[in-house]
Formats: C-alpha cells, structure tokens, sequence
C-alpha cells in the first residue's frame, strides 16, 4: 500500500516507520524544514537544546520498543526534580511534608485542610470545569494557591472556563489524601524507580528519536519530504474517502490511505463538501501559543532542576527549563548554561505580534526578576523560537463540538487524523507515538483501533517503573 503522512512530528513518523517497516511505500510530507515537530532538538551556541522540556516515559510496551528500537543504548536514565516556584518558595514534586511546612505558614496549612474537609461534606456532584474539578479533589485553599494562576496563564482563560476533561485527563490519579500519605511514607515499600523519579533521554536530545526514524525511512525505501506545506486532503467524488492531497504549490499525490497529523481545524476546513454542523463546531476549536526564549547563561551551575512550574503572577512565564541538568551530552563541554523560558500567548496577543527585542527584554527581567539566576550572572545570547497552535485548548463545551467533528471524520475511510494537532488532544510524547503505532496496525489491518480513545482512556503514566538499561537487551 502506499500512505501519506502528514506531517514529521512524533505521531506521524512512528506511523511512517512502523508502515515502513512491515514493506509498505511511505511518503510523510512536513510543512517547515525541521524534523520531530515540537519535539525536535537543534544546536545552539555549541551545545544541544530541544524545544522545551521532553522527557520520555511510559508503561506501553509497544512505545517502549520504539524507543529502544532506535536509541539502543544511547540514553541516559536522568535524576527528574520538576519542582513549583509558587510566592518566592520552591515546592518539591512529588509533595514532600517538611518542604511544604517550611515553604507555607502554618495558617495556610490549616487553611488548606479546613476547605478540603468543607468541601468534601458538600461536594460538587457533576464538576464541569477546572475550577469545580480541582475545588472537589482538593479544596478551594489549594486550589487557589496551587492550580488557578499557572493554569490560567497557560491557558489564557479563567478557569471557570477550561472544561473539567483537562483535569481529569491531566491530575486524575492526585488527590490531597494520596499526597499527604506520600509526603508522610514517600516509596517505603517499593523497590523500583517510578517514572516521578526518574525518566529516559536520548543523549543527544529528544529530537535523536525522530532524526533515525527519518534515517530508517529513507534506507527502507519511503520518503520523507520538507519545506511541502499541505493546502487539503483529497476525498473521493462521493466524498466518503481519503485518496491523497494537494499541496499548496498545486501538486496532487494519491494513496490508499492519509494519516494527519496537521491541525484538526485545518484539516477539516481543507475538506470538501463539509456539513454546516460541523464546519461551525470547527469554527470554535482554537488553539494556544507558545514563545521560547532561549537565554545563556555564563555560569555552569544554576539550579538543579530539569525545569521549573513559575506559578507567580508576577511574571508573564510560566515554564523555565535548564538544559545542564538533562543528559551531560547536551553541554558537549561548554561552561555556560542555557535556560529556556516559555511565554503562552494567542495569535492576536501583542507578545505574539511585538517586536522580538521586547520579547528578549521581558524574559531577561523576569529570570532576575524571580532570583533564578544571581544578579552577578551575566546573559550571554538570546534567541527566540515562535510555535503555532501548540495546545489545544478545552474552553467548556469543547467535547460537543470535538463530538461533532469525530462522528463526521469517521464516515471518512482511509483518513485517519492523529497526534496532538491532529486529534486534537493533549497528548504527551508518549501518547503521540502510540496513537502513530496503532494507526499503522490500522491500516495494515492488524487491530481496529478506535484512535480517538487514545489518551483520554489511556492511563497516565506517572507512577509506571522507569526504564532500566537492561531493557536493552529485550
């Protein structure tokens, strides 16, 4: 068979190795000239960053024979400490007992443990937003100081907003009893490392993932081609089956079959004949920005976290990652440290359309401004990556509309749009390449796999044991 992929991104190249590897002509056509999507690594004042923090975790076995398929040995098991700088304090993640003490007066304590105990007497029966979600699970205190200002400048609407399936999908596993019982036992009891302790990364970034996958393509015959921006996907003249695409220069491929990874509001407005139901559900999915400033820092040891939740409202970041503290091929021996500042913005949003110097000036006095680099620290060079469309965004009533999109994409065969773009879900790494793998087994007639499943039914996978080196040898 012969099955094009949209786009090079983590979903569409698992897809496009796993179709390559049992035979069949691939050919995966990326927008831009980059490979990995928002996954990708790249070289940067002679050391090695990704875009943003991506670390690789998992309990299927099939994402992990992936990994190991391509990387081998060429990992590093990389110590995680992801901790919150909430009002000038550092909280451990997972929750431990004596930081917390120490980082919140005692009435704030108190606080927190009255509103959970009030809230559970009078419970919201059908929480349907973020806010219901997380007051119900852990108190209107907690909420407050832990969840509302991250949340909302990520998002960039109020909670009372963002549908309660974020939450659920994201925090299900955490409650405030679990995260006292681990603050008070921690691990005792249990003898492998979790995925909370420890993760795998490819030496040389995560992005080394998708550049072998590219590799192993092309040596089994399929083609990966960049810089081919996709116009529509071409139905049949009944409108009922993918048969290929045109792109914007006007050339026409077919195939048996198209996989998307593009966005899913893109995809769907490209169609032909579309119902007005649903090009009006379409109308009213949008998606989030995200801006990365790059900053290096001309001192080797900063902090020593992978990267940092900045719940201050105080500053416009939300996320600040430092790449020394990943794999140490990532340094490659340079005796600066890169930090990477992340700004969530819409495409109306002044940040967004600004000048790039204002930009850089805003992100170098907020990393003073939170004392997360010392004053005598110098910065050396500034860059600035903008990424499109990068979260999904679950404003309440979003399932109906998503609803209405999916029951008509299913009566399209030989179509199958996935990925966090594509299905319009907030996937992780780990949830994209799946979605890649069991589209593949799809179209190879293999399983029958309902795609759309895959994430919201899809355990998160915090508490999994970690990868070990011996998984190698599998």
């Amino acid at each position: 068979m012969k099955i094009i992929i949209i786009g090079a991104g983590p979903a569409g190249l698992s897809c496009a190795f796993h179709l390559a590897k049992h035979g069949h002509n691939v050919e995966v056509y990326e927008a831009s000239n980059l490979i990995g999507g928002m996954a990708r690594s790249f070289d940067l004042w002679n050391q090695r960053v990704d875009l943003g923090p991506h670390r690789f975790f998992s309990k299927q076995k099939e994402v992990n024979d992936f990994f190991i398929e391509l990387i081998k040995d060429d990992y590093t098991l990389v110590k995680r400490q992801t901790r919150i700088f909430y009002n000038n304090r550092y909280f451990d993640y997972p929750l431990k007992l004596g930081n917390v003490l120490k980082n919140l007066p005692f009435v704030t304590v108190i606080g927190i443990l009255w509103h959970y105990f009030l809230q559970r007497l009078k419970p919201i029966k059908e929480p349907k937003n973020f806010e219901e979600w997380v007051t119900n699970r852990f108190g209107k205190k907690l909420f407050e100081l832990f969840f509302k200002n991250y949340t909302e400048k990520l998002w960039g609407i109020k909670c009372s907003q963002i549908d309660a399936d974020w939450a659920a999908q994201r925090i299900k596993n955490l409650s405030l009893f679990e995260a006292v019982k681990t603050a008070i036992v921690g691990n005792r009891g249990n003898k492998h490392k979790t995925l909370i302790d420890e993760f795998a990364y490819p030496n040389h970034g995560t992005g080394t993932i998708y550049e072998r996958a590219v590799d192993y393509i092309h040596a089994n015959g399929g083609n990966v081609f960049l810089n081919k921006p996709i116009k529509r996907v071409l139905l049949d003249e009944n409108n009922t089956t993918a048969k290929g695409i045109e792109l914007i220069d006007g050339t026409i491929c077919y195939a048996d079959s198209v996989v998307s990874t593009m966005p899913l509001t893109l995809l769907v407005k490209g169609l032909q004949a579309v119902p007005d139901a649903v090009s009006d559900a379409i109308s009213k999915l949008y998606f989030r920005n995200t801006i990365l400033v790059y900053l290096e820092i001309n001192q080797e040891f900063l902090f020593t976290d992978n990267w940092l939740y900045i719940h201050s409202p105080n500053v416009k970041h939300g996320r600040v990652t430092n790449f020394r503290n990943w794999s140490p091929h990532l340094n490659k021996d340079q005796k600066s440290t890169i930090l990477c500042m992340e700004f969530w913005c819409f495409e109306n949003d002044e940040i967004w359309n600004g000048d790039e110097n204002n930009i850089s000036k805003t992100a170098q006095e907020e990393i003073y401004k939170i004392n997360l680099i010392p004053p005598s620290a110098q910065i050396l060079n500034t860059k600035i990556i903008k990424i499109p469309k990068c979260y999904p965004v679950y404003e309440t009533g979003y399932q109906s509309n998503l609803n209405e999109i999916v029951t008509y994409l299913k009566t399209i065969k030989s179509l199958y749009p996935i990925g966090r773009y594509g299905a319009f879900k907030y996937n992780n790494q780990d949830h994209s390449i799946l979605m890649g793998i069991l589209a593949a087994n799809n179209i190879m007639g293999k399983t029958e796999t309902d795609l759309w499943l895959i994430n919201t039914d899809t355990e998160y996978h915090e508490k999994g044991k970690s990868m070990n080196k011996n998984d190698t040898l599998r």
